[in-house]
């Protein structure tokens, strides 16, 4: 399970190393130009767009104010997984209290759902999870975690070193923390919808890298959504539910007691 939360961590990087590139000499160039030609048909345009007047660095640092001081927020996506050779499928909604729920898959290596709520992480993992975690084991006591484990609740403390790395990937605060500090030199780009909000095109290029990032233009300018070809870090995540409550609580039924069985 820590694997597979340490790569879920992984997507979310994207988004901080899309949104914190230098800004370039080009953009500050056009941040500092003007026309005093501008016609006035030109300039009644401009008043009817979102983010006149902006540049693309400046537009995304709207977004990353916006989106890292959202109070919570839901998100979800897939990228392939370097270390299994498979595609991470995430669904995820957290908070700044540390609390979140959700779910992680790894294609037909299974899928687990979590829950963080307080100072009590809970998990329910499928057979095909327990049966990847439990390659070169032998098979009856394989089978026996399978039948004890498969389907139901599990629980543990948040603060034990089992549970250190998904508690911390719970954290809205730690997680969008690399998005906070340096500038863009993104380009704007065409106006779109993202699940039905207006929203704005951006690009931004590191090297060979490429990142597109989708601001929406009604409301706050939330991030909505992030396009990575990185040949590192490729995937895509969308984000929402900005400021929803995480619905975290303790689960109904059986629970294993993780922490109890040692």
């Amino acid at each position: 399970m820590r694997r597979t939360a340490l790569a879920a961590l992984c997507l979310v990087a994207v988004a901080g190393t899309a949104l914190t590139g230098c800004q370039s000499g080009e953009d500050r160039k056009d941040k500092a130009s003007g026309n005093p030609r501008q016609s006035q048909e030109a300039k009644k345009t401009e008043a009817n767009e979102p983010f006149a007047g902006l540049t693309g660095g400046e537009i995304t640092g709207r977004a990353v104010a916006a989106t890292t001081g959202a109070s919570s927020l839901r998100f979800k996506g897939d990228i392939p997984d370097e270390e299994s050779g498979g595609t991470l499928r995430i669904d995820l909604a957290l908070d700044k209290k540390g609390d979140c729920a959700g779910s992680l898959g790894m294609g037909d290596r299974g899928r687990t759902e979590l829950i963080k709520a307080g100072d009590t992480l809970y998990l329910k993992y499928d057979e095909a999870f327990l049966r990847a975690q439990g390659e070169g084991e032998p098979q009856a006591d394989v089978d026996a975690v399978v039948e004890m484990m498969a389907g139901t609740w599990t629980k543990m403390s948040a603060t034990g070193a089992d549970a250190e790395d998904i508690a911390a990937f719970c954290d809205l605060d730690e997680v969008l923390r690399e998005a906070r500090d340096g500038s863009s030199d993104a380009t704007r780009g065409e106006a779109t919808t993202v699940d039905g909000t207006p929203a704005l095109t951006l690009t931004e290029k590191d090297g060979k890298d490429r990142y597109t990032f989708y601001v929406a233009t009604d409301g706050e300018p939330y991030l909505l959504k992030l396009v990575s070809t990185s040949a590192t870090d490729p995937g895509s995540v969308t984000f929402t539910g900005f400021g929803k409550p995480v619905p975290a609580r303790k689960p109904a039924g059986e629970i294993i007691d993780l922490d109890a069985l040692g």
